[in-house]
């Protein structure tokens, strides 16, 4: 499985604004956090998981995530491609990071917030992983 980009929507009209995202199963989801930086170029990352998947949403602002697949750190492998989604808070689109991938999240504008899911609660694995670039 890869990362992907899960497409949601937005309807306006005289009332006001509905953003929704019809596609997006939040069935194995058990818990959600949100980050927020004070700077706009924070930068979070390297870091990932090898069981649990994460699913982010731009609520505030924008950022770029970039991802690459656990392997390619412990290979030393680094020309392994890398590979960018851009969340904008104007759309409820979800970027779904499977187990097995690292991210580096990119602050665009200060006081930007990302709404993040996990498939596990909180302790139940031990399964973060870091490095460096």
């Amino acid at each position: 499985m890869k990362p992907k980009l899960i497409f949601g929507g937005c309807h306006k009209d005289e009332r006001g604004i509905v953003k929704f995202n019809n596609d997006f199963n939040m069935s194995v989801i058990k818990r959600m956090y949100t980050i927020e930086n004070n700077t706009s170029n924070s930068i979070r990352g390297w870091q990932g998981h090898k069981i649990e998947q994460r699913w982010f949403i731009a609520i505030v602002g924008s950022f770029q995530i970039d991802v690459k697949p656990i392997l390619a750190f412990e290979n030393q492998d680094y020309s392994q491609e890398i590979l960018s989604f851009k969340l904008l808070s104007n759309s409820l689109d979800v970027l779904h990071i499977p187990a097995g991938f690292v991210t580096c999240i990119h602050t665009l504008e200060k006081k930007a917030q990302l709404l993040a899911f996990s498939d596990f609660e909180l302790g139940a694995v031990k399964d973060e992983w870091k490095y460096m670039l």
